[in-house]
């Protein structure tokens, strides 16, 4: 099995990929040729990443029958400073809302996901450190940020 993408050149900067049949339209900011009609490609590997694990959770939850109210997650890619400009480490932050009951569930499926199913997060750690932290009805439940940098130091 493959995936495939089509990547068209629209003019200036942007480009247009068709992705399963939806248009993802990529594009630079108005000072470098672009006219900001979309985001500038990096930050799809953070999007791909958080829609992976995310969805991993959701369906893993879903299995433990430990719903919880809301679910975010935010994608914080630590960025090179000098060329080739590209991701040095990603951090993610897992916010949950919900049962007491549940909060358990909710560690179990992020570390479930990162440790078995995530395959965007398996490829990424391959090339950079990946951490992560639980946040659970506002207060930390769980982090690996600092274990991870002391390992890569």
């Amino acid at each position: 099995m493959t995936h495939e993408i089509e990547t068209q050149w629209m003019g200036k900067m942007q480009f247009n990929a068709l992705v399963n049949g939806h248009t993802v339209i990529m594009d630079a900011p108005e000072k470098v040729g672009g006219e900001d009609n979309g985001p500038v490609p990096k930050p799809f590997v953070l999007t791909a990443l958080s829609g992976c694990t995310g969805m991993d959770v959701v369906s893993l939850l879903r299995k433990f029958g430990q719903p919880v109210d809301d679910f975010d997650i935010k994608a914080i890619g630590e960025i090179s400073k000098q060329a080739p400009i590209e991701y040095i480490a990603i951090h993610l932050i897992y916010n949950f809302k919900g049962s007491e009951a549940a909060k358990d569930a909710a560690i179990k499926a992020v570390t479930d996901s990162q440790e078995k199913y995530c395959g965007v997060s398996s490829m990424l750690k391959k090339a950079l450190p990946v951490t992560w932290e639980v946040n659970y009805n506002d207060l930390q439940i769980f982090t690996n940020k600092n274990e991870e940098l002391s390992e890569s130091l």
